[in-house]
């Protein structure tokens, strides 16, 4: 839990005390309506406390995001609820999830991803680095031998395999870079050949 976390719970308990103190209050000649009314409050206390601790996991649940519309010519990614643009390639005939980084010079794979692409991690050279948001990483250059997102398929993409944690994999510029046009628009990124 960080301090925003905390805050509001000593909120939420602030409010239940204060709620609680009315109740008493105003139910002081009838204990068991006031036990009553307790209770009820409580569960609906507990009942917020849960939908707030599980929100992440009921909106996942509520606003699905859709996959991408890949055609030969076009592919058409849609904005997650946090603002990214996520989508799946195969990566040497494995499938590997990537935020679309158009930051990023680089494709850039977790030491993860890279195993499972037929990377010996021990065998490359963490010749690299970069300079990103958490400070300075070593990186190791490799060459991605097939990426194919949909039928759209491309050979020889430069990439940088992380030696550091990373959530995912970053689809940079280096592949990028092999479309011909890359647009924003009705809430989806689009690449077109």
């Amino acid at each position: 839990m960080n301090g925003d976390d905390y805050a509001r719970l000593g909120y939420l308990a602030l409010l239940g005390c204060a709620l609680i103190a009315w109740l008493l209050i105003q139910n002081r000649h009838s204990i068991g309506r006031l036990v009553q009314q307790i209770v009820a409050w409580v569960l609906i206390f507990a009942a917020a406390i849960a939908v707030f601790a599980l929100w992440d996991d009921i909106g996942g649940a509520l606003f699905l995001q859709r996959d991408a519309t890949v055609t030969s010519e076009r592919v058409e990614i849609p904005r997650a609820r946090d603002g990214h643009y996520y989508v799946t390639i195969m990566v040497n005939d494995v499938p590997v999830d990537f935020v679309v980084d158009t930051g990023a010079t680089d494709v850039v794979l977790t030491a993860a991803d890279a195993e499972r692409a037929g990377f010996d991690l021990d065998q490359l050279s963490y010749s690299g680095s970069a300079l990103t948001a958490n400070g300075r990483i070593s990186t190791a250059p490799v060459s991605l031998d097939r990426v194919s997102l949909g039928p759209n398929t491309d050979y020889n993409v430069r990439a940088v395999v992380n030696r550091s944690d990373m959530q995912g994999s970053l689809l940079g510029v280096s592949y990028l870079d092999r479309w011909r046009r890359i647009e924003i628009a009705d809430g989806a990124m689009v690449l077109s050949r």
